[in-house]
């Protein structure tokens, strides 16, 4: 999403390649290119430093402390000489000096340019980290200055640290080299920059103007501007990425015709009124209106599912399906590992039973017989509701008339899989997309922001919270005591291990040895275990799930494939070892396997003493609290939206200035700002809105709708 925007009033001078720029020229633009993504003019303006230095203070050589910090010196070199330092290697000296002293300045790389382009008993501004050896001080590579230019350069009080690469800074680009290219920039184009937000947002979010933010933010004169033309950047980010998500949502709704589900029929109200096995939370009951609302309009739905795990999605799902068949259409469930698709086709089934509808699963193990089966029905639309893996999406998976199409754990599927499953049909299902993982309200205004969102906020009534806490190894043989009580009481445990096999590099515990010496403490024929990993075959895997849900063993010993979706209400114990090795929405996702049941159901994160401060607020927030949604903000706050999205999608989120973490008020400021805008004038065709239509084409011409443009 690199995109805060530069208009130039003459449009093609931000276009310019960058090696045209006085000062870069071929080689360092080639570099650019490659080490910072850096094209064109208006690439530079758009890189933005991460931090500032105060350079209004000039330190004498006397006035030095053994702090490691940055400082600013005036002086001069009064000698130069090469040291040798062993193995044919040496090191350029300096003697530096002001009026007070003298220090030695300390070259390692680049010796032969450097010690020709030094000026004895020339005054220079240099700048650096100090460090002390003996009762001498030196500074190795210093930034560099002729007083004379340092007069003569726009400067501010904050100085500019951009990014950069250990290349950059090996072949000289170092970041008073791109300070340099910067003033040459805004002294190349007069510093025009055109306003890209219209006159009545400036005054009522009370924002500087477009040309004043971006001086500011390379060349800040106070914190307090600096500050100023931060949240104006930020805001604009923000305020053009929601202006596109909206603006998506709204021409897929007017574009993108739906079968409308007109009537609520029989299947829906039987069910409703005779079968439900409990009440409907007052969440589900304004989810499943949302839904319908969507259903019964002449646009496709696309919406987001939120739910935390045993929030109750399933039976929101059913009920969709079962509003589908009433309209005569069929349905499909997609779910990305074969142990959940079965697990949603025994509680649909199960569900369902008192209905006139037929369900069938499909996966990679269904035999050749039953698949030709399920083809021809689901053709001669016989075959109401199918349930599946990726198997679905396969080319000879034909339906009659496919209405409505719900994906589970949706960010486990890529868009090309999920975009096949749109093609089966001439008019595009309605999608019902669902997750067990909460997803901050920032990633979800940020990445789904094109999606209508409903959120299940309360579990079922009856429900106890699970009771987590936080043992170390050396508690163990108390915690397998706590083990021993519940299984007396008849109760089933889960334990999850992070690895496999050994890893040399990691001192965690391993599964098979795990098994091994649970398999010692809870001896047969007192105790029975079972064990599942990903190197199982899934035929076993399955059997020895079947064990344990059956009740035929006490123990289940695995590795996270139990994350997702099994659902066994007798299980009353979560026992998590190496629980430092987990993230926080997986160590919930597997706390959600138990407290299923009445019981009241525990979770026990085991961890060795050495824990790193993210560990510990992981371990720390478990035991505080059971909110699916809290814990997602603090594990945004630890790993950043990145790592949460997973490779597919952190690119998506390469934002120039703004910051989801930090910067959610401002995001939801932008989004508010966004959607009032488009209320109003959903075409930007108000004079006022002439610029803001002319740079939001702009973007939408591109590749990605966040590039950002000049």
């Amino acid at each position: 999403m690199n995109f805060v925007i530069a208009i130039e009033i003459d449009m093609n001078l931000f276009d310019t390649p960058i090696e045209y720029l006085k000062g870069v020229g071929p080689q360092r633009g080639d570099l650019l290119r490659k080490e910072l993504n850096i094209h064109k003019y208006c690439d530079l303006v758009n890189l933005f430093p991460n931090r500032y230095i105060d350079r209004t203070r000039y330190y004498k050589i006397n006035q030095l402390q053994n702090n490691n910090s940055e400082v600013q010196i005036v002086g001069k070199i009064i000698h130069i000489k090469t040291v040798e330092q062993g193995k044919a290697k040496t090191r350029l000296v300096a003697t530096f000096v002001d009026e007070t002293g003298e220090m030695e300045l300390v070259w390692f790389q680049g010796q032969k340019w450097i010690k020709e382009s030094l000026k004895l008993n020339t005054v220079y501004v240099i700048f650096g980290k100090v460090a002390q050896f003996g009762a001498n001080f030196n500074m190795a590579h210093p930034e560099m200055e002729l007083l004379e230019e340092h007069k003569a350069n726009i400067r501010s009080a904050m100085q500019p640290v951009y990014p950069s690469t250990e290349k950059l800074g090996n072949r000289g680009i170092s970041n008073k080299v791109i300070n340099k290219m910067m003033q040459q920039l805004f002294t190349e184009t007069h510093t025009l920059f055109s306003e890209t937000l219209p006159s009545y947002l400036l005054d009522e979010l009370k924002l500087i103007p477009k040309k004043d933010a971006l001086i500011n933010i390379h060349f800040p004169k106070s914190q307090d501007i600096l500050a100023k033309a931060q949240f104006r950047l930020k805001f604009e980010e923000l305020f053009f990425i929601q202006l596109q998500l909206i603006t998506k949502n709204l021409i897929r709704k007017h574009k993108i015709k739906g079968h409308p589900f007109e009537k609520v029929g029989e299947n829906f109200t039987d069910f409703y009124n005779n079968h439900l096995p409990f009440d409907l939370t007052n969440a589900q009951k304004r989810v499943l209106k949302e839904i319908r609302n969507d259903l019964g309009s002449n646009a496709q739905m696309n919406r987001l599912l939120q739910g935390d795990v045993g929030s109750g999605k399933t039976i929101v799902a059913l009920m969709c399906m079962l509003l589908a068949k009433d309209n005569g259409f069929q349905s499909c469930l997609m779910a990305p590992t074969e142990i959940l698709a079965n697990q949603h086709f025994n509680g649909l089934s199960g569900l369902a039973s008192s209905q006139n509808i037929t369900i069938k699963i499909l996966t990679g193990s269904t035999k050749t017989k039953d698949r030709t089966s399920i083809h021809e029905q689901l053709e001669n639309g016989t075959l109401d509701i199918l349930i599946g893996t990726h198997a679905l999406l396969e080319d000879k998976v034909k339906f009659q008339n496919l209405g409505l199409a719900i994906i589970d754990e949706q960010h486990r599927f890529g868009v090309e899989q999920r975009s096949k499953l749109w093609k089966k049909n001439d008019i595009p299902p309605h999608v019902l997309v669902m997750t067990a993982t909460p997803i901050p309200r920032t990633l979800a205004m940020s990445l789904y922001g094109d999606l209508d969102i409903s959120v299940i906020d309360e579990l079922p009534p009856g429900r106890k919270p699970i009771q987590t806490v936080h043992r170390y190894d050396s508690n163990r043989l108390k915690v397998w005591k706590f083990l021993k009580d519940e299984i007396a009481k008849g109760r089933q445990i889960y334990i999850v291990y992070p690895l496999i096999q050994e890893s040399e590099k990691m001192d965690y515990k391993d599964l098979m040895d795990g098994y091994e010496s649970i398999s010692r403490d809870f001896p047969l024929p007192d105790y029975s275990i079972s064990i599942v990993h990903g190197k199982m075959k899934p035929a076993d895997k399955d059997s020895e799930m079947k064990r344990f849900a059956d009740g035929k063993t006490n123990i289940m010993v695995a590795t996270t494939v139990i994350e997702v979706g099994v659902n066994i209400p007798n299980a009353s114990v979560m026992v998590i070892e190496s629980a430092e090795r987990f993230g926080l929405s997986q160590l919930h996702q597997l706390r959600g396997r138990v407290g299923r049941g009445a019981e009241q159901s525990y979770c026990i994160l085991m961890t060795s003493h050495k824990l790193s401060n993210d560990s510990k607020t992981r371990m720390e927030t478990m035991v505080r609290t059971n909110d699916g949604f809290e814990i997602s903000e603090v594990d945004l706050k630890l790993r950043g939206p990145g790592d949460i999205m997973g490779k597919q999608q952190s690119g998506v989120l390469n934002l120039q200035i703004a910051d989801l973490v930090k910067d959610k008020d401002i995001l939801q400021l932008a989004r508010n700002y966004a959607i009032k805008l488009l209320k109003e004038d959903a075409s930007m065709e108000k004079p006022e809105h002439q610029t803001l239509r002319q740079v939001f084409i702009e973007i939408s011409k591109k590749k990605s709708i966040w590039n950002y443009i000049s």
